[in-house]
């Protein structure tokens, strides 16, 4: 989880008559920035002991612990900053949720996160930090309001329409997760994957013929993509259509001889069909790309055609396989098992 770590703030003193805290606060500053965390905590607290802002050094001192993952001590040091601020500078209490989710101490982070958004309502992040730490204590109700309050802010970012599409999902509400995402399509309809969210989100929710259409749909965008082409030829296969999804991943060995695991989807649905001739040329395309799937492929064909007694033609197979796996001594065995009837 990404903190909240805001940018160093130069605190000076509030009375410049105190011209050495002002100057221990430069030299503490330039250490931060050069990374030389423990030499600036030295500084920090030195200037706070000559005058200097103590939610602005404590504050400091806290952001260095969390450059050094000391992060209990981090949160004991934004802790002051809020104290000294009487409870009203939010950067520290956004931070110090932060630190405490780092702890994961996710009760003591809601309740800092929700006395930060208090001052800040429209810290779009912290509403979305919020609705991690809910979701870390099981607590969906509250993520999913959290990820909303986020949403309503800002529906233009992308990422937020997949947590809330995802928050809804684990509430079991697959229509407002559906809802979600259209809405995200509509506002931004270059952004096909929303399409192929939706159709594994349909699919997660065993509406196979929403979820092929959700496929279809980004592949009348991007034709040639063979990753959703696969998923569709999946989900075709759960909604008993194994003929138009062996369609499609012949489709797919076309465009890229190379998808060794579409061949073997092909091939297993091929042999399963009894199309063994379709099934072989299948098996031998992942063959030739590395997959050793494919080996047992072959074997599955050489045992159909031993038990029509096809000896010929089971040898046939597995020396097929040899060619492509020479060191795979079980290809070997059943070879000599065979001349051996």
């Amino acid at each position: 989880m990404p903190i909240l770590i805001f940018f160093l703030l130069l605190f000076t003193t509030s009375s410049l008559a105190v011209q050495s805290s002002y100057e221990i606060l430069d030299r503490a500053n330039a250490l931060y920035k050069e990374g030389k965390f423990k030499q600036a905590i030295l500084l920090y607290r030195k200037a706070e002991s000559r005058g200097a802002d103590p939610t602005a050094t404590s504050f400091n001192i806290a952001n260095s612990y969390f450059q050094t993952e000391q992060y209990a001590q981090a949160a004991a040091a934004y802790r002051k900053a809020v104290d000294y601020s009487n409870g009203k500078f939010a950067p520290a209490l956004f931070n110090m949720a932060s630190v405490y989710y780092r702890l994961r101490q996710y009760p003591e982070c809601i309740a800092a996160y929700h006395r930060a958004l208090k001052l800040d309502p429209n810290n779009t992040a912290g509403w979305l930090y919020l609705g991690e730490a809910y979701s870390k204590t099981g607590d969906k109700v509250g993520a999913l309001k959290a990820i909303e309050k986020a949403y309503s802010q800002d529906k233009e970012d992308i990422s937020i329409v997949y947590q809330l599409s995802e928050a809804n999902i684990a509430m079991d509400d697959f229509d407002r997760a559906v809802a979600v995402i259209r809405e995200g399509y509509s506002a931004h309809p270059e952004e096909v994957d929303f399409l192929v969210y939706l159709g594994d989100v349909n699919r997660l929710n065993k509406n196979y013929e929403a979820s092929a259409g959700a496929y279809r749909e980004a592949l009348s965008a991007r034709p040639d993509d063979v990753q959703t082409m696969y998923k569709l030829a999946d989900v075709l296969v759960e909604d008993g259509k194994n003929f138009v999804a062996m369609d499609i991943l012949g489709n797919i060995m076309e465009i890229q001889p190379g998808f060794s695991d579409a061949a073997i989807f092909l091939g297993n649905l091929a042999f399963d069909a009894r199309f063994f001739d379709r099934s072989e040329m299948a098996y031998e395309a992942a063959a030739k790309a590395g997959n050793e799937e494919s080996v047992f492929g072959f074997k599955n064909l050489a045992y159909e055609a031993r038990m029509q007694k096809q000896n010929d033609e089971a040898t046939r197979y597995l020396e097929k396989a040899k060619k492509y796996f020479p060191n795979d001594l079980t290809i070997e065995a059943e070879i000599l098992d065979l001349k051996g009837e």
